[in-house]
């Protein structure tokens, strides 16, 4: 553990990381404070999602890895704590923005730099004032999404509409959640890194961390273990193949979504940062600090913190921040209670239509809290 923490302490300085020991796999870990977690997710199942995994880990522990429900509408196999998800969004933030803070302390990206220095292709009325902050913010002006895998016919194509779709807004003026904004800061950091995403986040994050069940693409020997999404429109359900329409366009690689994961190993990368966190890691704390661009928005840099209406429920402190993903996972970290939550769901199988996953997040956050505080 000393070693592994030595070099992804590397990871967010700079210089190379070594690969950590081969990951053993986790084990369920059940204890008796988070039963009324365990069974309210429980009670969640064939009503908010077919199945689900959670995480919950504190002091570099894994306190909590349970597992509850079946892995599909149309597979009654009991997921476990091994079963893989599709990450959807949380792609954003395990990935692109690890990758963005690995740049950023390396020298290599510069936070309030125009997005053109990096992405010449990024053209357009008042683009030159669009900088990466703006994009790790989701401030830059862009809109939220559009049908990219409809309009192109190769990676590239999509990444060129990305890259000339019109502002909406002016730099820095309104908060708009957008995807558009991820898949042009991916193509920044491929040009920094020279290779693309899937290869550069695997050498330098998922194998030092022993992240073993983590990676865009997951190969057929994974199927079995991924846990399906949306039935899609020929009928059948979709199950290893990302769910995100234009992730898909852009084969299967992009910033926005396309990562599996297991909630073990999303356990390993909560633990290093939260570890990175203590140690005063001047780079996590700054991603991870609420920005005010634009003012009154609740988001850091890639990453969001707690505020009325957000899937990290009422009791997580000052310094928290999390992310969600359209599939129906989740993860919250609070600093200041050295404490991590990781949900992960299929929500979307059968169909996205289903919206429950929005009031168990908050409540399995809540839950959480509860069963660590002592009574008065």
């Amino acid at each position: 553990m000393i070693r592994r923490v030595a070099a992804l302490a590397a990871l967010v300085a700079c210089g190379p990381v070594r690969a950590a020991p081969q990951a053993t796999p986790v084990q369920a870990r059940a204890d008796a404070r988070f039963d009324s977690v365990v069974a309210y997710l429980r009670s969640q199942v064939d009503s908010a999602f077919p199945g689900a995994v959670i995480a919950v880990g504190r002091h570099d522990t894994v306190l909590l890895l349970a597992a509850v429900g079946h892995y599909g509408s149309d597979d009654p196999r009991p997921v476990t704590p091994e079963t893989v998800y599709d990450l959807a969004s949380l792609t954003k933030v395990i990935g692109l923005t690890t990758a963005c803070m690995i740049l950023v302390g390396e020298g290599k990206l510069d936070l309030d730099a125009p997005v053109q220095r990096y992405v010449p292709g990024f053209r357009g009325m008042g683009k030159e004032r669009v900088t990466i902050r703006h994009l790790l913010t989701h401030s830059s002006g862009l809109p939220a999404w559009r049908p990219l895998f409809i309009e192109a016919t190769t990676r590239a194509t999509a990444l060129a509409l990305a890259d000339t779709t019109a502002l909406l807004r002016q730099p820095g003026d309104t908060f708009v959640y957008s995807d558009l904004g991820a898949m042009v800061l991916t193509q920044a950091v491929e040009a920094i890194t020279g290779q693309r995403l899937d290869g550069y986040l695997d050498s330098r994050e998922f194998q030092p961390l022993g992240m073993t069940s983590t990676r865009f693409l997951p190969p057929p020997a994974w199927r079995d273990r991924i846990a399906p999404t949306e039935r899609s429109q020929d009928g059948t359900i979709i199950r290893g193949t990302v769910h995100d329409e234009n992730a898909w366009k852009l084969g299967g690689v992009s910033g926005h979504a396309g990562l599996f994961s297991t909630a073990p190993d999303l356990a390993r990368f909560a633990r290093w940062l939260l570890t990175a966190w203590r140690q005063d890691s001047g780079q996590v704390r700054a991603f991870t600090k609420r920005q005010g661009i634009p003012t009154g928005s609740s988001r850091a840099l890639g990453w969001d913190t707690p505020s009325e209406t957000s899937s990290a429920g009422t009791k997580l402190g000052a310094h928290a921040f999390g992310h969600t993903g359209f599939t129906g996972t989740s993860i919250w970290i609070d600093p200041d209670k050295d404490l991590f939550v990781i949900l992960l769901t299929n929500r979307v199988n059968p169909t996205r239509e289903n919206g429950r996953i929005a009031r168990v997040r908050p409540r399995v956050a809540d839950l959480v809290v509860d069963a660590l505080t002592p009574p008065q």
